[in-house]
């Protein structure tokens, strides 16, 4: 397992060239207070290195009503926090894990008990989504992730799967390890990769509205 300051220096050098994404651009839901409330703390907050422990801290939640850009913005202060074990409650590792194995809850209403599926195979609600289930929406949220981060989200997963090898978080970890982050951590679009496709894409929109004139 590697040492905790080769896993803080890994996340460091994966995230630390990206952007922030813009104070309109935060938040990934409106249903509700909650969202608002976890999420307006970071408005402003353009360097994810200089956040307190506290104000992570204080708002566990903002990692699941971030929008994509602003979670793996703001992703790696968590991660980096949690390392040196500077959290209490926020837990950086369920939004990167829930969603990948399957958990079942039997509860009993009336003599009759119902079983409660959680994560994976679980519908996350037909009515609005159809069969779009939780291990759908994972996949989908986080393939943000660059190959480097996802290699530095590896790296911290691993290490959190070690301290605690008999747990149900271990499981989970593994899990989520096997897959999907091993994959991404392999085949991932790269930093260069993503780099280089919006350097074209400014190129492409300075000639579309600055210079008109030219063949599409």
């Amino acid at each position: 397992m590697r040492k905790r300051s080769q896993i803080l220096e890994i996340i460091h050098t994966a995230f630390e060239n990206n952007d922030y994404p813009g104070d309109e651009y935060l938040i990934g839901s409106l249903e509700g207070g909650e969202p608002l409330d976890e999420v307006n703390p970071f408005i402003g907050q353009n360097d994810w290195r200089s956040i307190s422990p506290g104000l992570l801290d204080s708002h566990p939640g903002a990692l699941n009503f971030f929008s994509e850009a602003g979670l793996r913005f703001f992703l790696p202060a968590y991660l980096v926090a949690d390392m040196r074990d500077q959290l209490k409650i926020a837990d950086p590792v369920f939004p990167l894990v829930h969603g990948f194995s399957n958990l079942s809850i039997p509860q009993e209403i009336r003599s009759r008990v119902y079983i409660r599926k959680t994560s994976r195979d679980a519908f996350i609600n037909p009515k609005r989504y159809g069969a779009l289930t939780f291990y759908d929406y994972s996949r989908y949220r986080l393939s943000i992730f660059s190959r480097e981060e996802a290699q530095a989200i590896v790296a911290y997963l691993e290490n959190k799967r070690g301290n605690d090898p008999g747990g149900l978080e271990a499981e989970q970890i593994e899990a989520a390890l096997i897959s999907f982050w091993y994959g991404r951590a392999q085949k991932a679009p790269d930093a260069q990769s993503i780099h280089a496709h919006l350097q074209d894409e400014a190129k492409y929109l300075d000639q579309l509205f600055n210079h008109p004139n030219f063949d599409l």
